[in-house]
């Protein structure tokens, strides 16, 4: 069976932005006429901001905190409560007061279900303060740089680069690859992200479903290449 699976930031939406509402239309129809799946590193709240409660209740799943909080609907399914120790949190505040890029807005270390989010410019900044951030990190590497450190000072744990800003943390075995275990053997699985580049939060499902087998990965560059895919599907079925 056919069965797709989606990220969400930079995948179905543009960057911390909302779905746009004419491709939110089309993949309406898409939920209704295929089984579809939504994984992100957000909690709820935030994808439901996003995509709105239509589309969110859309989906036959949506594992929210890279699959650490399952939701069907209203429904709890499951939810992780792991906690980042004390040293990893004072190790983030130092990594955080040692950058050399200056701007602060504030929620640095933001707590999720079975997860920790961590960004150097703060998720409280907006659009014009992350895209500088962007700037900087393509420039100097430093998401990459930080997760590289992480994994190395805690290797029982697992740094990501996720979004534009973030890194997220969690558990070996606590990322988006999670998730198949409440997959058949025989489905036929296909999976939209935009961060499966070794280091993306996104690649440890993508490396998962190529050991699997039976499967598709598409790296899609934002929403608007996410929906040219689909059209696509749609007229190679026609």
């Amino acid at each position: 069976m056919n069965k797709f699976i989606f990220d969400v930031d930079g995948t179905l939406t543009p960057s911390r932005g909302k779905m746009d509402e004419e491709f939110s239309k089309f993949f309406f129809d898409f939920c209704t006429l295929n089984r579809v799946y939504l994984v992100t590193g957000s909690d709820k709240p935030k994808t439901v901001e996003q995509i709105g409660n239509v589309i969110y209740g859309m989906a036959k799943r949506v594992y929210n905190c890279s699959g650490s909080e399952v939701w069907e609907g209203n429904d709890n399914v499951r939810t992780s409560n792991w906690k980042l120790t004390r040293r990893g949190y004072q190790w983030l505040e130092n990594v955080l007061e040692e950058s050399a890029f200056v701007l602060r807005t504030g929620n640095h270390i933001e707590v999720r279900s079975g997860m920790v989010n961590f960004s150097v410019v703060g998720r409280n900044a907006t659009v014009g303060e992350r895209k500088l951030y962007v700037e900087y990190d393509e420039e100097f590497n430093e998401r990459k740089n930080i997760a590289d450190l992480f994994n190395l000072e805690f290797p029982n744990l697992l740094a990501t680069v996720g979004g534009e800003t973030g890194i997220d943390i969690a558990p070996q075995g606590n990322d988006k690859s999670q998730i198949l275990k409440d997959f058949d053997d025989n489905d036929e699985l296909h999976f939209f992200g935009d961060a499966m580049f070794k280091g993306g939060n996104d690649y440890p499902l993508k490396k998962a479903l190529w050991e699997r087998g039976n499967s598709s990965t598409h790296e899609v560059s934002g929403w608007e290449e996410t929906w040219e895919i689909l059209h696509a599907y749609y007229a190679n079925r026609t």
